[in-house]
């Protein structure tokens, strides 16, 4: 079975039914997110729920992909503001890594890996609506401060996905393997600055490859 919005049916009580799923999944997670919680939590009824989601896999892309459009309006932002690298690659990080840790971001992580050999579009639809287009939308903001001798990057494409694999340093694997499920301020922020004082390092033209700790 194939997972497209366009099996979404559209409704006054579509956004109804997607929050209240989105309190029961990021409560339960996908496995113990049952239909009668969702129905309950979103103050409708179970008829009500399969007439918009007749799959709780379709139910929980949506939720996810309506989580990952967060992160892309926030890359826009990025791009909007034409800050410079490291305001800009700063700003990207905190987000990013605050969503990587949620609890929301560790259920769908959780769900796309554990469903992947049965539902290989899971991992396939959250990737396209999600992390490919935030993806897009830093490769467009690296092509622009290039052009404004901010930023030195040959592969624009590669640059962008080691800059998201240096957001995971340390805490990913601590979240993936059970060892940690939260994360300070102060945890965070030192990730954040790493991944952006190396990204700028090897990428950064002239003043913005120095860390300002260094001036």
């Amino acid at each position: 079975m194939n997972i497209h919005s366009d099996t979404v049916k559209q409704g006054r009580k579509l956004q109804q039914v997607l929050e209240g799923a989105r309190a029961v999944f990021l409560q339960h997670g996908f496995e113990g997110a049952s239909v009668d919680d969702i129905a309950k939590s979103a103050n409708v009824s179970k008829a009500t729920l399969y007439s918009y989601f007749p799959d709780k896999r379709i139910l929980f892309m949506e939720v996810a992909k309506a989580e990952c459009l967060r992160q892309e309006e926030m890359t826009d932002e990025m791009i909007r503001a034409n800050a410079g690298p490291r305001e800009a690659l700063t700003m990207a990080a905190d987000r990013m890594i605050r969503l990587f840790v949620s609890p929301f971001g560790r259920n769908v992580f959780r769900v796309c890996v554990g469903e992947a050999e049965r539902f290989p579009e899971l991992g396939r639809e959250f990737w396209e609506s999600g992390p490919d287009r935030v993806r897009s939308k830093m490769i467009e903001y690296f092509n622009g401060s290039i052009s404004r001798g901010e930023l030195e990057i040959d592969d624009c494409e590669l640059a962008a996905d080691q800059f998201v694999e240096l957001c995971k340093a340390d805490l990913f694997s601590k979240l993936v393997f059970g060892i940690q499920d939260s994360f300070s301020d102060a945890e965070i922020e030192r990730i954040v600055k790493g991944a952006v004082d190396t990204f700028l390092a090897r990428y950064g033209a002239g003043q913005n490859a120095v860390s300002p700790a260094a001036e």
